[in-house]
């Protein structure tokens, strides 16, 4: 088994002056080492586009997680979804990326834009062959899959951004790969590309986008693990054990909070030394131990970490800040949402006396949802979470 994994990123604009798009993304994983990403692009726009797209992507991904062939998948479709009576074509177009055993890539596209792929920085072209179904023209490609491949799959709303406003015939899809190449170098996470191109093609249609518009990247990277400790152990003798367990799991190491980190200092036999500058007057100053990646404050550190996380999810918009800022919330938000594959939380649950303040009697249990909060956001963004309690 190679130590490889995908960070799969997709964000959608819907047509100008639609409540919904057309457009949907599904993403399956039917077991540890194996992923099924559909992006269908319903006929037109608006409520039917997207009932027709959901039900493509649903069943598509559900027969696909079942190892059903390509064949069985498109006939099941041609005779589920309706046939528009006007224009007699179909329901809705597809690209379906499985990726088994993170080890290959086998993409299938039918009449979407054809799926671009970064190789070394670099494009390269997808060899693809082509089947009849149902009358229906498939490419069907096969490729090994190498460390920092990016694929970017697009509903055609991306290369029609611009028709007739700011370029004359939409922009091709060369131009979007010209203007991909530039950032597939830098190591930016799926989202962020995603982000990148989906704004362009905004600023194309004038912000009044004259379609739906669907990207989902897909950047194949190797394992990296992060581990987070916040709070001392309910039980004071488990301070060693819980300090043993953390600085033994390989990848690096942020320790959260004042307690926390005079624990931890004492276990290392190191002095913690505590940062001066604020770069964020509302972020606590970090602190440093040798042996330690990062050091930082509790509560007020990670809730803003929360709310970062949870922006991540939507638009991330925040990403603006945290991308480049220096204090303690900024840090942890690159490591665990730009570093990190997989992450192992240790939390003590000691009730800090510190919170013992009769008007905030509630820290404790605040600590404890936000670290459940922020656990399950970056489930959300693909990575794989382990929760421990001492």
């Amino acid at each position: 088994m190679n130590n490889f994994c995908a960070d799969i990123g997709y964000r959608s604009v819907n047509k100008y002056g639609e409540q919904l798009c057309g457009d949907h993304v599904d993403v399956i994983s039917p077991d540890e080492h194996s992923t099924v990403i559909v992006l269908a692009d319903g006929l037109g726009s608006g409520v039917k586009a997207s009932i027709l797209s959901t039900l493509t992507a649903k069943i598509i991904s559900t027969m696909m997680a079942e190892n059903m062939k390509i064949e069985d998948c498109v006939a099941t479709i041609a005779a589920t979804l309706p046939v528009c009576s006007v224009r007699g074509v179909a329901y809705s177009t597809f690209t379906i990326i499985r990726l088994v055993e993170n080890e290959e890539a086998e993409i299938i596209q039918y009449d979407n834009p054809m799926v671009i792929l970064f190789r070394d920085g670099k494009y390269q072209d997808i060899p693809a062959t082509q089947m009849q179904i149902d009358g229906k023209t498939i490419y069907r490609s096969r490729i090994k899959l190498q460390e920092q491949d990016i694929f970017i799959a697009m509903s055609d709303g991306a290369i029609h951004a611009g028709v007739g406003m700011t370029l004359n015939f939409g922009w091709q899809r060369e131009d979007i790969v010209s203007y991909m190449e530039t950032f597939a170098q830098v190591g930016f996470t799926a989202k962020t590309l995603t982000t990148i191109l989906l704004d362009e093609c905004v600023r194309l249609y004038g912000g009044q986008p004259g379609d739906d518009t669907t990207v989902c990247t897909i950047r194949i990277r190797r394992r990296q693990p992060v581990n987070l400790i916040i709070g001392p152990p309910a039980n004071r003798e488990d301070c060693n054990k819980m300090m043993s367990l953390f600085f033994s799991k390989e990848g690096k190491h942020i320790v959260c909070g004042g307690t926390t980190s005079n624990i931890a200092a004492k276990f290392l036999r190191k002095k913690l030394i505590p940062a001066l500058d604020f770069p964020d007057p509302e972020i606590p100053p970090i602190a440093t131990i040798e042996g330690v990646d990062l050091v930082t404050e509790g509560i007020i550190t990670i809730n803003r970490v929360l709310s970062y996380a949870k922006n991540y999810l939507e638009d991330n918009e925040s990403y603006a800040t945290w991308s480049c800022q220096k204090d303690g919330a900024s840090l942890i938000a690159r490591m665990l949402f730009e570093e990190a594959t997989d992450i192992n939380f240790f939390v003590g649950r000691a009730v800090n006396p510190a919170h013992q303040n009769p008007d905030l009697p509630i820290q404790f249990h605040i600590k404890m949802q936000m670290v459940n909060e922020l656990a399950e956001c970056l489930k959300k963004m693909g990575k794989q979470i382990k929760v421990s309690y001492f």
